[in-house]
């Protein structure tokens, strides 16, 4: 008998279900398909973690003066952990163990992949449920899914939670103890992560080949031939020209670009000739009388398979390149199609199709593009992937049968996804695309003697098969599709051809490429770093960390980036190194597969095994030989570096005994590659940027002119050791930096230091109107100067209005009536996002009195702290709605009164890296080691 169908016990009434899924979409959609007796909730994503700035308060007063507190883990006993309820997450655990109060089964929904896993698990362990707790699992969200899922549950599986646990643990000793080194070495806010750093590496060393390339210069011919047929190209498909491309001369092949090293330098001289301009413009006029003959002609037959389904880093990187998505919004678009029951789940390295997903594919081959299309045995698909981890399938529609993209209803972003996961599986069960490749070679003697030989190649696809439905993309721009033909004459060997046209063409080499988001994801992916669900955050984070911006689609890395993998390369070498990381991959891949346990593991990644390796304690202890000056010093050329400073990066000239004699400030837009002394000698001679202005006399803070990525600015400095605000967001006494922003009229170079003090004073007090009692302001604002009397704002005609404007000429502008215009309308949203899941309605971000927050026309919730309007994404709005709603109203002043305090939610000490080992391994093995 399936679970839904149980009665309670001793009473003939149905059993009461709580569901705990991770997000409010999911939970809306699956509700519809339980029906009554189940109540279906969701934690909004992890409960607990391990304790951060601002949870830290939540340690149990036992383990809060361990030295060991701080980073959540004894590294002495087991690495045992302590966990916290994430902020923010109290009034949602509030309200799950309220509901678990009325339920007689309690079935943990989260998603079926290790982080899902510790989610269920981290669920069981704070709610401390009385009741049978089932593990719910399931890829897709369908009725029939949701359905097979309550009727079949299982247990949670530990070693996944050993495994995702064992992780955590790791990325937090990396993170917690090599961060701090940055910081002292080159400015704070820099962060240090197993996989982040490793990223940014393949990035800077990308930028590295580019900055050492020297480009070279070779020459070729290009000529046009022509059958000189009557017909040809009239009455058939095949044309009566082509193109070719001067392959030898004198039976020697002509040089191209991939005979050039990067230094510029042929590869090998003796098996090429290298044509410059004017040896190339001569041997063309040396050919303009020939008579050219073809020589041979080659055909190949020609065959295409199509490609497989798309896993996780797949639909990545395919989504840049066609749809120039990001990772992170490839993976929210995901996200939101597979909570809503459109595709399968979107984190997997399977490529692997259900028989009722073959079945399905192959129906739609059947009904859209004919039997014709359709192999006669169903195409299955082996994941190359090394420790393809996970029971699921590959990303593709849902359901038994697909639907068409015009049959789901979806619009914008999500359509386009949708199709293109559409058309991938679809074309994954259909034939081959087959043809002919053909290779002409075009002979003749030039005027002194010299036998040349032109090729032109060609392909034509008799049979699309696959290629039908869809084509895949290409990280280089230059590549062609395989979908593209190219005829040929119909020619045969000892043919006549006339040139029509015969040119010189000149080339030079290209530097490497910088790294997409596409092509980093692949590079990862081949190297075995990370994890492929992992990608997308990665990315995210070393952008938010300003160690790569973006130019068009290319990862360009900051000078902060070259002086934080400089010193890692350096002083921390094994955590940078590839190979070293894909190890410790491959042995956490081998611990969540219960062959390896952790505790032993941990230990030698910690602590070291004598010689054979230095551990992470040994390697944080030492810092005596960085050097804070040669870490964060670039050499430039000419008697010129760059500097990475507090400030930001600068270009110095130095005399011969290392004295300064010039310095500038280098836009935060620069690409390395870009630097080099022409530019430096450039921002030498352009008038100074940031600067000195003084010392503020009521705080001793520096006062700094900067140019910002959003204009000109001044700010103060605060002090090392004060508590600073960061991306990442910020403790309860964290202090902001003053800032104000230039106004139009003025100038970096001439800004001082009493003008700046204004600026941060800002907003001015004018006084108090009489009538109201309300204080009015004057301040700057994105839509220009304005007066603020409570909620009532006016437009003020130029900004030095700020600081002219008296109190009488306030309340003149107030008593006009208010003009209807870009003041008078409401403001423009600042952030616009699509539809909640709970009320359906958009999901925008405004600005409003007590600064920016997000709003679905019903539920309103000001963003955090330590998140900015731009870094804020979709899928965290609607968790900042859904957990405003669960905390319901707030309560009046008497009610608040009245209402007792809520007990603090206490921490969990746990020894599950050492105790889920042993629960999970049968036979106990030696841990490898993580080197």
């Amino acid at each position: 008998m399936p679970p839904s169908s149980k009665a309670r016990s001793g009473t003939s009434a149905p059993a009461r279900r709580l569901v705990i899924v991770e997000s409010p979409a999911k939970a809306k959609t699956i509700k519809g398909y339980l029906g009554p007796g189940y109540t279906v909730e969701a934690s909004v994503g992890h409960i607990r973690d391990l304790p951060t700035t601002d949870t830290k308060h939540k340690i149990p007063a036992a383990i809060a003066n361990q030295p060991w507190a701080k980073l959540g883990v004894d590294v002495d006993h087991d690495f045992e952990t302590v966990y916290v309820v994430s902020d923010g997450k109290d009034d949602q655990v509030r309200k799950l163990k309220q509901l678990l109060k009325d339920a007689d089964e309690l079935y943990l929904a989260t998603d079926e992949d290790r982080e899902g896993e510790a989610i269920a698990w981290h669920l069981e362990q704070e709610l401390k449920p009385k009741v049978p707790v089932r593990r719910m699992v399931f890829h897709e969200i369908t009725k029939d899914a949701i359905q097979r899922a309550v009727a079949n549950p299982r247990q949670i599986n530990m070693q996944l939670v050993s495994a995702q646990e064992t992780r955590r643990v790791l990325d937090r000793l990396y993170g917690y103890e090599v961060s701090p080194v940055l910081w002292r070495k080159i400015t704070n806010g820099t962060s240090a992560g197993r996989v982040q750093s490793v990223a940014t590496r393949l990035v800077v060393e990308r930028e590295r080949e580019r900055m050492a390339f020297v480009p070279a210069a070779y020459w070729d011919l290009t000529a046009q031939f022509d059958t000189q047929r009557e017909g040809d190209g009239l009455n058939s498909v095949d044309p009566h020209t082509m193109n070719a491309r001067i392959a030898s001369v004198g039976g020697v092949r002509v040089a191209q670009g991939r005979d050039f090293g990067p230094d510029g330098a042929l590869r090998s001289r003796g098996g090429v000739v290298h044509l410059d301009e004017a040896a190339a413009r001569a041997l063309a006029a040396a050919l303009a009388d020939t008579e050219f003959t073809v020589t041979s002609v080659e055909s190949k037959p020609y065959r295409r398979s199509p490609y497989a389904p798309f896993r996780t880093t797949t639909l990545q990187q395919e989504a840049g390149r066609k749809l120039g998505f990001g990772a992170q919004r490839t993976m929210q678009v995901a996200q939101k199609l597979y909570e809503n029951g459109h595709i399968t789940y979107m984190r997997t390295d399977s490529i692997t199709l259900s028989e009722t997903a073959i079945t399905a594919a192959r129906a739609q081959v059947r009904e859209l593009y004919g039997a014709a299309y359709l192999p006669d045995a169903p195409r299955r698909y082996e994941s190359k992937v090394k420790n393809a981890q996970e029971a699921h399938e590959a990303i593709r529609p849902s359901g038994d049968s697909f639907r068409t993209p015009a049959q789901t209803g979806l619009t914008g972003d999500e359509f386009r996804l949708y199709e293109l996961i559409w058309m991938r599986t679809v074309a994954s069960q259909m034939k081959d695309a087959t043809g002919s490749s053909v290779t002409v070679r075009v002979g003749g003697d030039a005027a002194d003697g010299r036998a040349v030989e032109f090729t032109a190649s060609g392909k034509i696809i008799s049979f699309h098969g696959f290629l039908k439905a869809y084509v895949e993309g290409s990280d280089d721009p230059d590549a062609e599709l395989d979908d593209r033909e190219r005829r040929l004459p119909a020619v045969a060997q000892g043919d006549p051809l006339a040139a029509t046209e015969i040119e010189a063409e000149g080339h030079s080499t290209k530097a490497p490429a910088r790294y997409t988001e596409a092509s980093l994801i692949k590079e990862l992916e081949e190297r075995e770093i990370g994890r492929p669900s992992t990608y997308a955050t990665i990315i995210n984070t070393i952008q938010q960390r300003d160690y790569v911006f973006k130019k068009g689609t290319a990862l360009v890395p900051s000078f902060l980036a070259f002086s934080v993998v400089g010193l890692l390369e350096k002083h921390f070498g094994s955590l940078v190194d590839y190979e070293f990381t894909a190890r410790m991959e491959q042995d956490l891949d081998r611990i969540a597969r219960g062959e390896a346990e952790p505790v032993p593991w941990l230990k030698r990644f910690y602590f070291g095994d004598g010689d054979a390796l230095e551990g992470l304690k040994a390697l944080v202890t030492d810092l005596g030989g960085i050097d804070a000056r040669e870490v964060n010093t670039f050499p430039i050329g000419e008697g010129i570096v760059l500097r990475v400073g507090k400030y930001g990066p600068y270009v110095e000239r130095l005399g011969p005994d290392g004295s300064t004699l010039a310095r500038a400030n280098v836009p935060e837009d620069t690409a390395p590659d870009e630097l080099t002394p022409d530019v430096a000698e450039e921002l030498f001679s352009r008038p100074t940027g940031d600067r000195e202005l003084g010392v503020d006399p009521a705080t001793g803070h520096m006062i700094v002119a900067k140019a910002g990525r959003y204009g000109p600015y001044v700010t103060e400095i605060l002090p090392e050791a004060a508590p600073q605000r960061t991306k990442k967001g910020s403790g309860k006494n964290a202090i902001k930096p003053r800032t104000g922003s230039l106004f139009k009229d003025m100038s970096l170079d001439d800004v001082d230091l009493d003008t700046a003090l204004k600026l941060m004073s800002l907003p001015r007090v004018v006084g108090v109107d009489p009538a109201s009692g309300e204080e009015i302001t004057a301040q700057n604002g994105r839509y220009g100067p304005y007066l603020k009397r409570g909620t009532d704002s006016r437009s003020l005609t130029d900004e030095e209005q700020i600081f002219s404007i008296t109190l009488d000429e306030a309340l003149a502008i107030y008593a006009q009536p208010k003009a209807r215009g870009a003041r008078g309308t409401a403001k423009p949203p600042l952030r616009q996002f699509g539809a909640d899941p709970v009320s359906g309605k958009p999901i925008s971000v405004k600005d409003g009195r007590f600064g920016p927050y997000v709003t679905d026309g019903e539920t309103n919730i000001t963003v955090p702290r330590g998140t900015s309007v731009e870094e804020l994404t979709e899928e965290r709005a609607i968790e900042l709605l859904a957990e405003k709603r669960a905390k319901g109203p707030a309560p009046t002043k008497r009610a608040a009164k009245k209402s007792a305090p809520a007990k603090k939610t206490a921490a969990t000490k746990s020894t599950s890296a050492k105790n889920v080992a042993k629960k999970t391994a049968a036979t106990k093995k030696t841990a490898s080691s993580p080197s």
